[in-house]
This record gives structure tokens, C-alpha cells and sequence, in this order.
């Protein structure tokens, strides 16, 4: 009889196996009892682990002593809990620097530390306030100060945000983003609001009964849902905050090279389907745009390149872009959307009608990804 068939035992995490990578936001979604936040607290040993394994850098955890797993929690994996779990009667100052005295640092070290902490989650100024004192943000704040206090690579936050209302919890989504952007932990976020699973996964593990349905991007999960159940789930998710100009631009065609000359450039133009056409050096990076006037004007000046003919009005956009912030400057060009890269190398184009095309042909996969399920049942 295996563990899963004995009665009265209802097992909250099954075959659940997956790596999280260094410097990563990886996020647990899931609805109430799908297994979430049993998961969590097997990663770092408050709850034994019934079968298998969790290794952290190669170490075991399930095969440690509880002192070694203390340890452990003291100089690798930290925890941020939904409700605060501060000290009443402890000052932010202290209670942020509570997990520094647990490790046995001096005072006067971990204080400062401390009031690094508490300085770069926004609460600089509050250190001596009593918790209640304080907003639910502000002390979520503090729970997070704590935590990058104690230094740890690993950050466990258990739906650390879910008991704030709406406008506290983007305020903290938004630092969230910034100190990760900062600091580069390794973080498992447990949430059940798809939201900001979407919002600050790098990737996104979808649990249902204790078991993970798919483990991808958000773009990966909404573009390609494994299954009825999480199709149905990101039905209603706003693509156009999800999807990025990397997934819905296509290759840029109709360019051309700054070092061709006027009359090459005027037959590209006759040929193109739009009144300019994007102009690259010999390394492929965007330096601007050329038109019929320019072009024309450039050969009137006797001009042997496009050099001359080039004008710099034109909107470019990154890969990693939003595509709600497209429809602006799509709307304010006539050429296609360039989107580059760090080094304004052009990876693609975005045109207006693939822009909208891309999001239907979404809409109709997931509709269709769930059409196909009924008419199998």
C-alpha cells in the first residue's frame, strides 16, 4: 500500500519536482488547499518531507538534524509569512534585527545592518516606532527588512502580501521588483492571486490538489496552457500586461544598410508596403529612419550614403516591453514598431495589425484549448 492509499491521510503535496536557478523569481500559484504552502515549508524543513528530496546547493535538507536545519535557516534560506509575525513590544529597529541577534552578532553591527535593511525597503525614519504604529504595508515592510537583514541568498515569502488591500499591495509589488532588481536574491513567492503571479514570476508553477498542473512563463503558461485547468484559469488574465513585444514581433524585412546609396534606397522604398524604411549599420543596430523626402533630398545634396537622409523620428521599444505600452507609439508611426536591444541592435518589428492579430490569435488558442476539453468529456 503506498502512502497516498492510506485512510484518513490526505497527502497536500504529490510528486511535486522542480529547480529553481540562481537570482530567480520563481512563483507558487495555486487556489486555497491546492498545496501551496505545505510546499514552502517542506523547502526549509517546518514540515518533514513524507518522500523525496530538497537539496539547496547540493545539501539535503530532508537528510539534516534540526540543528543543522536552524542553521540552515539562519545563513541560507530566510521566511517572510503572510500575517508579519512581528514582536509587539520590539521596536522596527529591533524587530528587524531580530534575526541578526538570533545568529549571536553584536549589537552595535546588527543595528546598523538592521537600519540598512529597514532603509532600503522605504521605512528610514520609522526605526523607533512600535508595530502599531505602523500601516499593514509599512509592517509588511518590516518583515522584509528582516529578512534581507539576516543576508540569506534564498527568501521564502508565504503569500506575504495577500493581507493588504489592493493600492499597499501593488506599492509592494513595485518595491519587490526593485529590491530584486537590486539585489538579485534567489525568491519562491506562494501566492493564489494570478496577478501578480503574472506580475513577478520570472516563472510560474501552477499547482491544483497538490499536484503541479505546469511550470513556465507567464507568457509560456498564457500562450501554451497545459491543460483545461489552466486554460480556464488565465481565461480572464489581461494579455496585454502579460506579453511582451518578444512575442508577438516578427522579422525585420524591409531595411536597409546606411552605406546604400540614395537610388538603392528609393527602389526599396518602391517596393516597400510602408512610406520608410529602417536604416542598420554594418552591425545590425537601428540608426534611423529614411523616407521618400529624405531620400529625395539627400540625392538633390549629391549624397553617396544615407547618412544625410536619416531622421531620428522614429519610437523604439525593448523585447521585454509590456504590449498594453505599444499601442502609443504604434498608433503614432507609420512604420512598423523597431524593437531592440540593449546595444539598439533591431531583433523585429511590431506592425499595428500583427499587434492586434497576436492577441486574438491568443484569445482563440485558449478558447479553443478549452472548447476541445468539454467536447472530449
Amino acid at each position: 500500500m503506498s502512502e497516498l492509499d492510506i485512510p484518513g491521510v490526505t497527502p497536500a503535496v504529490i510528486d511535486a519536482s522542480f529547480e529553481v536557478h540562481g537570482g530567480e523569481t520563481f512563483v507558487v500559484m495555486g487556489l486555497s488547499g491546492s498545496g501551496k504552502s505545505t510546499l514552502i515549508r517542506m523547502l526549509n524543513g517546518l514540515l518533514p518531507a513524507t518522500a523525496g528530496r530538497v537539496c539547496v546547493d547540493g545539501e539535503d535538507i530532508t537528510a539534516m538534524s534540526r540543528k543543522e536545519i536552524r542553521e540552515m535557516r539562519r545563513s541560507t534560506m530566510s521566511m517572510v509569512f503572510q500575517h508579519f509575525a512581528l514582536f509587539p513590544h520590539r521596536t522596527v529597529l529591533q524587530n528587524a534585527a531580530y534575526g541578526l541577534q538570533i545568529k549571536g552578532m553584536e549589537r552595535e553591527e546588527r543595528l546598523t545592518k538592521a537600519q540598512e535593511s529597514l532603509d532600503l525597503v522605504g521605512l528610514g525614519g520609522w526605526e523607533n516606532h512600535l508595530p502599531e504604529q505602523l500601516s499593514g504595508g509599512m509592517r509588511q515592510r518590516v518583515g522584509l527588512a528582516r529578512a534581507l537583514a539576516a543576508d540569506t541568498d534564498i527568501l521564502l515569502m508565504d503569500e506575504a502580501f495577500s493581507a493588504l488591500d489592493p493600492l499597499i499591495r501593488r506599492e509592494m509589488q513595485d518595491q519587490l521588483l526593485s529590491l530584486q532588481a537590486q539585489l538579485g536574491k534567489t525568491i519562491i513567492f506562494i501566492t493564489h492571486d494570478l496577478n501578480e503571479a503574472m506580475r513577478l514570476g520570472d516563472r510560474i508553477a501552477m499547482m491544483r490538489q497538490g499536484r503541479i498542473e505546469q511550470i513556465g512563463t507567464a507568457e509560456d503558461i498564457l500562450a501554451h496552457p497545459a491543460n483545461d485547468y489552466v486554460a480556464q484559469f488565465v481565461r480572464d488574465v489581461d494579455r496585454t500586461r502579460v506579453l511582451t513585444a518578444s512575442s508577438v514581433m516578427e522579422p525585420a524585412v524591409e531595411t536597409i544598410t546606411v552605406d546604400s546609396s540614395p537610388s538603392a534606397a528609393r527602389a526599396a522604398l518602391r517596393e516597400s508596403r510602408y512610406p520608410g524604411l529602417h536604416v542598420l549599420d554594418r552591425e545590425g543596430k537601428l540608426v534611423g529612419v529614411v523616407t521618400d523626402t529624405t531620400v529625395a533630398d539627400a540625392t538633390e545634396r549629391g549624397s553617396k550614403g544615407l547618412h544625410e537622409a536619416l531622421t531620428g523620428e522614429h519610437p523604439v521599444v525593448h523585447p521585454d516591453t509590456p504590449v498594453h505600452e505599444l499601442f502609443t507609439p504604434a498608433a503614432a508611426s507609420a512604420l512598423p514598431l523597431p524593437v531592440v536591444d540593449k546595444r539598439n541592435i533591431l531583433l523585429g518589428v511590431v506592425p499595428t495589425a500583427t499587434l492586434l492579430g497576436a492577441l486574438g490569435e491568443i484569445d482563440r488558442r485558449v478558447e479553443g484549448a478549452v472548447k476541445e476539453v468539454v467536447a472530449d468529456a
